[in-house]
């Protein structure tokens, strides 16, 4: 009698673990842009992330990208790893702790020159008290959990 509700949680733990899975470089959920329309490369410029404008838009890596201005879209369009986030989007820490979660665009650090995507600010807070092992750990993991572009 037992078996039957126990095996309907384990499928539905790992139905739900599939759809939950981030998609990458975090799109809006109504216009598809990465980062959910934020511009990458003001990160780097600005300190913040600024909303992109849908007349500098670009497709990159599987997904459309928006910049503040055509001299952003230009820089990312030259160079777009050294914009776009590492490991696609997902969150970093959540990562190095094993798992695949969603960056929120508007949590971020800029650590040795590459833009880090958080779930929460708690998590932020314990990656920078040990980025270099952090990194070497969701490194470790990217591959396994699906979170390998911009690595």
């Amino acid at each position: 009698m037992w078996l039957l509700p126990a095996i309907c949680a384990v499928f539905s733990f790992f139905v739900c673990a599939a759809i939950a899975r981030p998609q990458i470089f975090v799109p809006d959920p109504i216009s598809g842009y990465a980062l959910g329309g934020r511009d990458p490369v003001a990160y780097y410029i600005d300190g913040k992330p600024r909303p992109g404008k849908r007349r500098y838009e670009l497709a990159w890596g599987g997904a459309k990208w928006v910049f503040v201005n055509q001299g952003n879209r230009a820089a990312f369009e030259n160079a777009p790893t050294a914009y776009a986030p590492v490991f696609g989007g997902c969150a970093v820490y959540s990562l190095s702790q094993g798992f695949a979660t969603a960056g929120n665009p508007s949590i971020f650090a800029i650590f040795e020159n590459r833009l880090m995507l958080f779930h929460s600010d708690v998590n932020r807070f314990l990656f920078l008290s040990n980025p270099k092992a952090h990194i070497a750990s969701a490194q470790g993991n990217a591959r396994r959990v699906g979170c390998t572009p911009g690595t």
